[in-house]
């Protein structure tokens, strides 16, 4: 395939980078209806991508505005079981491999997906599982392809074809584009990482700070590479969020069962959940509720699962790792 080939029309991506697990809906979107995107609630819309899956997609959802808070002020909430599992989780990532990636390499991510196929103003319905593979520039920039996608199987999305995650202005290194390198260069004590995390997250309408920062979290773990501090102090920051538990039984996209990690924000219409292996503690994958009655969706539903299959360091977009062309 050449590279005329690879690309198709270019979309202009137009949620904030954070929310980059939407862009299938954005696409969706504007093949039924470049217009139907004004006349949406104002809750934030995770159709399609659930909480830990990569690459980036940018521009500007309207939201609420951010101000500057410290972990001082909050008094954990969390459930003794929630803490302790993600101490543990901490632990197992501490005591994982370190793999370097240099600026000029990509990090791919192989995923099994269902996500909504229904109407952006209806009931939710859960597609078929097919598989996405995505490429994370690791370039600083900043850049204006950010990364790449190709996804396979019924209910993909243009299957096979390689498409930009692309901005209409250049992207900087940071949590729209979060490289190796600032990601090792984040501080690794939990409380210095979740004051950083409060400033850099932006809630939408009616989301609170905290379950903004769960999201952004939930973005950076299951998409990118780090190193192992940096990952362990993901989760001892999330295990200091008021309203995080754990749920015992967890089932990802691929019948994986395991433990989960969730965040109850009552006043907000949607809910992650971050499911890891009851042995190895390691990512599994995610699932993604919503209930929004303006769409007649009046008990909490499942709109969203994933699995996170591969993750590897390759030299180029499109490239896929030996293991995986074996299979």
């Amino acid at each position: 395939m050449n590279e005329a080939e690879e690309l198709p029309a270019t979309a202009e991506w137009d949620l904030p980078p954070e929310r980059h697990r939407h862009f299938k809906d954005v696409l969706m979107q504007r093949i039924d209806d470049d217009n139907q995107r004004a006349r949406q609630p104002s809750v934030r819309r995770r159709f399609a991508r659930p909480a830990v899956l990569v690459p980036l997609v940018s521009a500007a959802l309207t939201g609420v505005l951010l101000t500057t808070v410290t972990t001082a002020g909050h008094t954990p909430a969390e459930t003794p079981s929630a803490s302790a599992t993600l101490q543990r989780i901490a632990t197992a990532a501490m005591a994982s491999d370190t793999i370097r990636v240099r600026d000029d390499q990509f990090v791919y991510v192989r995923s099994l997906d269902r996500s909504n196929t229904g109407s952006f103003t209806g009931p939710v319905k859960l597609g078929a599982a097919h598989t996405e593979e995505r490429w994370t520039a690791q370039d600083p920039g900043p850049l204006r392809v950010t990364g790449w996608l190709r996804a396979s199987g019924k209910d993909a999305i243009m299957p096979g074809q390689l498409i930009p995650i692309e901005s209409p202005d250049p992207v900087p290194v940071g949590v729209a584009h979060p490289t190796y390198r600032w990601l090792a260069s984040l501080p690794t004590d939990p409380d210095a990482l979740l004051a950083r995390l409060y400033k850099e997250a932006r809630p939408v309408e009616g989301e609170s700070r905290d379950q903004a920062v769960f999201s952004l979290i939930g973005d950076l773990i299951g998409g990118t590479v780090m190193p192992p501090a940096t990952m362990a102090a993901f989760y001892r920051a999330a295990a200091k969020l008021p309203g995080v538990r754990e749920i015992p039984d967890a089932v990802d996209a691929a019948g994986r069962h395991g433990v989960a990690i969730t965040l109850d924000d009552t006043g907000f219409a949607t809910r992650d959940e971050w499911i890891f292996d009851r042995k190895t503690l390691a990512l599994l994958g995610s699932r993604f509720y919503i209930t929004d009655p303006d769409r007649g969706i009046t008990t909490e539903t499942l709109a969203g699962t994933s699995a996170v299959m591969e993750t590897a360091v390759v030299d180029g977009k499109g490239e896929v790792p030996a293991r995986a062309a074996a299979r």
